[in-house]
């Protein structure tokens, strides 16, 4: 059961299930894919999967991590799948994606997880020449070789997410600290890839909390940042202290923009990888 504080007119939305969206789903269920469209129950899964597009998410469907904010379950994950990379390749190239989206799971048991999210890159290049990607990381428990590995194998986009604001990480996020998190998109903004990151809002956060991240954002160079309305997806998760009103976003927008930020996608539906084929630069 979701928040029962009522939730106001702009984030009604429509679920499309046109026959684009049917192709997609077939599609991820046939390679025994994971998405975070369905783990994270992302409001813009009609949308994105009615434009037959999609985000990947690998290294399983369970995750080590507990954060209150996020549905994906936490457990103690299978194995990793090692045709996972070649299926994600495959149903990328079925898809036609000409920008490609991948995240992932927190795989704290694993040693090198790096070396998986190398070999899924790899194989998507391989499958997809002419397919952009965007690449959503883990913290890697701050390890800067394994953020190196992927930047190394080339991704355009390379996005981590600060989620909130530094007063209230430790109380929402389960091990990722406020400071290791900004210290990997320093590293990737240093690479000269492009650096993204996002925050929610409505978690109890001050706007001179959301200024200040901004500049801690810009000030380890980076150059996207995505801002969403923070929606609580079982009564299990961290409640809505407050739902924020579309001008406020575009105000954020704006603000961000003046900041130096490249793009800004701002607004209560906006998520991690939203209009992600945006981000990369020219």
């Amino acid at each position: 059961m979701e928040n029962t504080r009522r939730k106001p007119e702009w984030l009604k939305i429509k679920l499309p299930m046109g026959q684009l969206s049917v192709d997609v789903l077939n599609t991820i269920r046939g390679h025994h894919l994971n998405t975070i469209c369905t783990s994270g129950r992302c409001p813009n899964q009609g949308e994105c999967w009615g434009c037959g597009t999609a985000t990947f998410m690998i290294g399983g469907n369970i995750c080590t991590r507990a954060c209150k904010f996020c549905n994906v379950t936490t457990g103690h994950p299978a194995p990793l799948d090692p045709q996972e990379p070649e299926h994600v390749a495959r149903s990328i190239r079925l898809l036609g994606l000409k920008h490609a989206v991948i995240t992932s799971v927190d795989r704290d048991d694993v040693e090198d997880l790096g070396a998986h999210w190398v070999k899924v890159i790899r194989a998507i290049r391989k499958e997809n020449p002419d397919t952009t990607m965007e690449v959503l990381i883990p913290d890697f428990q701050g390890r800067t070789d394994l953020v190196q590995q992927v930047i190394d194998a080339g991704p355009e986009v390379i996005s981590h997410n600060l989620e909130t604001v530094r007063r209230l990480s430790d109380s929402v996020r389960s091990r990722a600290t406020y400071e290791v998190s900004l210290k990997v998109i320093g590293q990737i903004a240093a690479s000269q890839c492009v650096a993204k990151s996002g925050i929610m809002l409505g978690l109890g956060e001050t706007r001179e909390e959301i200024l200040e991240t901004m500049d801690d954002l810009r000030n380890v160079g980076c150059q996207v940042m995505t801002i969403g309305q923070y929606l609580q997806p079982t009564a299990k998760n961290t409640e809505v202290k407050e739902y924020i009103r579309p001008e406020v976003f575009e105000e954020y927008k704006e603000i961000g923009l003046r900041k130096g930020f490249t793009f800004v996608e701002s607004g209560p539906l906006v998520r991690s990888s939203y209009h992600a084929e945006r981000h990369i630069k020219k």
